[in-house]
């Protein structure tokens, strides 16, 4: 045969039938998927209308996410009407087509995708689709992963299977090391600055080299996480040692013999040498740099001893009109230094940085120091696993001490339709993944940046460099 990328293995194995002779369009089968209580309703009463069953209810997961607020005193149902009708139609699905739902009284609960991946589920050779785009980040894993819409969700629900258009396939080639002192959040922004919001557009792209290596598992997850920011629909890494560790006597991880088999396998998981990509990038990232963005969507960034770039040097029309636009939208000025621009909130959560590896860093930044008088801040780990652990570690006395809230998981401020919500000109530097118009609230300002920033940032009452 000839030599196939990680993408088209991934493709082959899952294939049930091709639908022309080529093979662009086919049906595929998926493995697992999970359902939160927003994107799902009309798929399972779809199923209803239809009087059809779950074909597996073992590979399908619900778990609350979107709407339920993050209060440390918060009561298991929403008290916003709609909100609790969401996540009442879920927990009454599960309980209808015997699936297993996280609600606000399991400790199991948090964001969908940390769920997912902490307790094993997402496996290298996997196929998940599942109603978000950040679905993506599983790549991470080795796993393709794709957000797919409501009437996909009932069709995988009543199948196991999806209609499937193939991606382009593209490889982002990083050389050079990776400085210590920047993060999977630096590094990722600074690759989504380099390729543009459209750059990997219709694309699944396979990340090589060694600064991908380098990162870990959850710092991956953030890396790929992130992807869809240049337009790609899913992303891949192939699985190696750390992968495996990451995986190893996880709840529904392989167990006894079944587990060597699946290393034995998971292996196997790499693009061959000669492989033929549709698309390729080369990305240096030995100069990269702490990173922040200036504008309204995650490629308009800097790093952070940079200034706001002018948009009458931009030669592209389209992205000049972008460019002034963002400027007029954030309140900021070309020419103006990154560094410095005072904030109002700071926010650390989302299934981008939410995991023990970023509550860490950032506790590392804020020990022995206090939030700034005029900064609100809010930390929101992706579970309550998570939650669980960073207490046994003493982070949410770091945080505490500082200054922070200190709240329960969800997807909270990421996308603010659940309570927690800004208002109107407030300018917050979040560990999240959009920094699109009113993500956090109408007329609100986002500047995205790793943990570590977002902790010195609420130290200082401006966005600042952790490193000094």
């Amino acid at each position: 045969m000839n030599p196939r990328t990680l993408y088209e293995k991934l493709l082959d194995t899952h294939t049930i039938r091709k639908y022309d002779e080529d093979g662009s369009e086919r049906l595929l089968f998926i493995d697992r998927t999970v359902v939160n209580e927003y994107t799902s309703p009309q798929a399972f009463t779809l199923l209803r209308e239809n009087k059809l069953k779950v074909r597996r209810p073992s590979a399908t997961l619900g778990t609350i996410d979107h709407v339920n607020p993050s209060a440390a005193d918060r009561p298991i149902y929403p008290t916003e009407e709609n909100a609790r009708k969401q996540v009442q139609y879920l927990e009454e699905n599960g309980q209808t087509f015997g699936l297993e739902v996280y609600n606000n009284d399991s400790p199991n609960q948090g964001i969908e995708h940390v769920v997912m991946v902490e307790q094993g589920r997402v496996q290298p050779g996997m196929v998940i689709g599942a109603g978000d785009s950040h679905t993506a980040m599983y790549g991470a894993f080795g796993c393709l992963g794709f957000g797919i819409g409501t009437s996909d969700i009932y069709h995988y629900l009543a199948t196991s299977a999806l209609n499937y258009k193939c991606l382009k396939n593209m490889r982002v080639h990083l050389v050079g090391k990776k400085p210590s002192d920047v993060s999977a959040k630096d590094l990722i922004i600074h690759v989504v600055r380099e390729l543009g919001a459209g750059g990997c557009g219709g694309c699944c792209v396979e990340f090589t080299g060694e600064a991908v290596r380098e990162l870990s598992p959850e710092g991956r997850l953030t890396f790929c996480n992130m992807a869809v920011e240049c337009g790609a629909r899913s992303s891949l890494i192939a699985p190696d040692e750390k992968i495996f560790e990451y995986l190893k006597g996880r709840p529904y991880a392989p167990k006894g013999e079944n587990w060597d088999k699946a290393v034995e396998y998971w292996r196997t998981l790499k693009s061959d040498e000669g492989a033929v990509f549709d698309k390729e990038a080369v990305i240096d990232v030995s100069g990269a740099k702490p990173m922040v963005t200036w504008g309204t969507s995650p490629d308009q960034a800097v790093s952070i001893d940079e200034v706001i770039p002018d948009p009458m040097l931009e030669q592209n029309p389209d992205r000049r009109a972008d460019m002034q636009r963002a400027l007029s939208y954030m309140g900021l000025k070309a020419g103006e230094k990154i560094a410095g621009i005072p904030i109002t909130h700071a926010f650390i959560g989302s299934c981008t940085n939410s995991r023990i590896e970023d509550l860490r860093a950032a506790a590392s930044v804020l020990k022995g120091r206090k939030v700034h008088p005029g900064v609100t801040a809010a930390v929101v780990p992706g579970s309550m696993q998570i939650r669980k652990q960073a207490e046994e570690e003493g982070l949410d006395q770091i945080f505490k001490d500082a200054g922070w809230q200190w709240r329960k998981s969800g997807c909270s401020l990421c996308l603010a339709m659940n309570g927690d919500i800004l208002q109107a000109n407030d300018r917050c530097v979040s560990a999240t993944n959009r920094n699109f118009e009113g993500r956090q609230g109408v007329g609100t300002r986002t500047h995205l940046a790793s943990p570590q920033i977002v902790a010195s940032s609420s130290i200082n009452g401006c966005i600042a460099d952790f490193r000094s």
